[in-house]
């Protein structure tokens, strides 16, 4: 494992109303400037694995801390204890050169078991692209929870350019992904923000870009801004889907109905999150479809009007307020993703500098819901709530370590997965088998309802747990 500056410290600066100076949390420095060589390092991502493991994934701008088209290589950390230690890096995508480098990577879960999906763009920069030479969007996939990545897939004629599968999106200029966490929602639709150079205006709007067959092909949903930049999405639990969008002052949101192909015809603002135009992430904590106690978002952003004291908010009404909040960082930092741990406890990667510093770190910092909230609210692990079925004729049992549920009832006929907002997730027709084996590891966490008809068209219903 890679050696790290490991530093426990007590609470350093908070924007909630009580003060606990006994608690601490963790901060480890994954990269300085000059680290491997390097210049500078920014633009951190981070998610949690299926196996529990941290991955963190950081542009390495070798010459200076430019954006593209400078030289710029994608590489990724993992840590398998909570953060304090990292491995050495691994080059996700290798930059050759001005105009030939690669950077702004976003992460999401995929459908496989042990899948993470990065996407990212590289080449010509968001402001020298033209739909005949565009920057492009590429993809990287994980199979083993970030260990080893697949060679970059060009994925930039699903999105816009001269060669774009959608003729209206051909004479876009520009596009780029907004990086950090993106989004694996209840149906296994995978989903990122891209922000959008419609025309040669220095300007850029919104929209989400989604595949619905685990990233083979992608779809560009309706606009979500107009003068957006950098954005993230989140799902509700209702089932729609929350985008947080860059904007100096008071933050942006939009919200879809339509798990991410359209969007509400304005955008609206917070008035609890007030930031400088800057990137940061937003993810769900917990949910009571998940068996939580309460349904729980978290947001990372600067505070105020400069690129210092970012501070992480929660908000216990699906983001309509975010009434908790605590500074972590506070002195300069920009860019930061989150990432919930498996023991509860929250991840921010983040990039910061103290004031005689002249170029970024990227730090990770663990703490827990109770620091995070002064005491006022405490994590509890989900609840594995009783599944009595409905019927005695059918049963239904759960494997977590190879995610199959296997149902038993006579004479199956229709099989139907549901989510708890009523959504169909997968469906089957046994054709009259009495046993069906259904793999179910593209489903997010949560409980599920099973619905099955017998060949007299009898429906009986179970529950399990993901």
């Amino acid at each position: 494992m890679k050696k790290t500056f490991i530093l426990c410290f007590f609470a350093i600066c908070t924007l909630a109303t009580h003060a606990q100076s006994d608690s601490i949390i963790s901060r480890t420095v994954l990269y300085r400037p000059g680290d491997y060589g390097s210049s500078n390092y920014r633009i951190p991502a981070v998610i949690t694995a299926r196996d529990g493991s941290i991955v963190a994934v950081t542009d390495k701008r070798k010459y200076n801390e430019s954006d593209l088209p400078e030289d710029i290589d994608i590489v990724c950390n993992r840590s398998t204890d909570g953060g304090l230690s990292w491995s050495e890096p691994v080059t996700i995508a290798q930059g050759t050169g001005y105009n030939h480098g690669f950077g702004d990577c976003a992460l999401a879960w995929d459908n496989n078991e042990n899948g993470i999906i990065a996407v990212f763009v590289g080449g010509q920069g968001l402001w020298n692209s033209t739909p005949s030479n565009p920057i492009r969007s590429y993809m990287s996939r994980s199979y083993d929870n970030g260990v080893t990545w697949t060679d970059p897939v060009d994925i930039t004629h699903f999105i816009f350019g001269t060669n774009c599968v959608v003729p209206e999106h051909r004479n876009w200029r520009a596009s780029f992904f907004g990086s950090g966490n993106g989004l694996r929602t209840s149906t296994g639709r995978i989903m990122f923000v891209a922000a959008i150079r419609e025309t040669a205006a220095q300007s850029l709007n919104n929209y989400a870009v989604y595949s619905d067959d685990n990233g083979e092909t992608w779809h560009v949903s309706g606009r979500a801004s107009v003068g957006g930049d950098e954005a993230k999405v989140t799902e509700l639990v209702d089932g729609s889907i929350l985008m947080s969008i860059r904007h100096s002052g008071k933050r942006w949101y939009n919200i879809s109905y339509d798990g991410g192909e359209t969007w509400q015809p304005s955008t609206s603002t917070w008035n609890d999150l007030i930031a400088p135009a800057c990137n940061g992430d937003i993810i769900r904590y917990t949910s009571e479809n998940q068996g939580y106690n309460r349904n729980r978002l978290l947001h990372s952003l600067p505070y105020g009007d400069e690129r210092r004291d970012v501070t992480v908010y929660v908000s216990y009404d699906e983001g309509a307020t975010w009434p908790v909040s605590k500074c972590i960082v506070p002195y300069s930092a920009a860019y930061s993703s989150l990432c919930v741990l498996p023991d509860g406890t929250i991840g921010l990667y983040v990039e910061e500098k103290q004031d005689d510093e002249t170029g970024y770190s990227t730090v990770f910092y663990n703490f827990t819901l109770d620091w995070l909230t002064d005491g006022e609210d405490i994590w509890t692990p989900a609840a594995i709530p009783e599944y009595p079925l409905d019927s005695e004729v059918l049963k239904v049992t759960y494997s977590a370590s190879s995610s199959i549920v296997r149902v038993e009832m006579q004479g199956i006929q229709e099989l139907t997965i549901l989510n708890l907002n009523g959504q169909v997730v997968k469906s089957l027709t046994p054709g009259g088998q009495s046993q069906v084996d259904v793999n179910v590891s593209n489903l997010a966490t949560g409980v599920y309802l099973i619905d099955c008809k017998d060949v007299q068209g009898r429906l009986s219903t179970a529950k399990f747990m993901r």
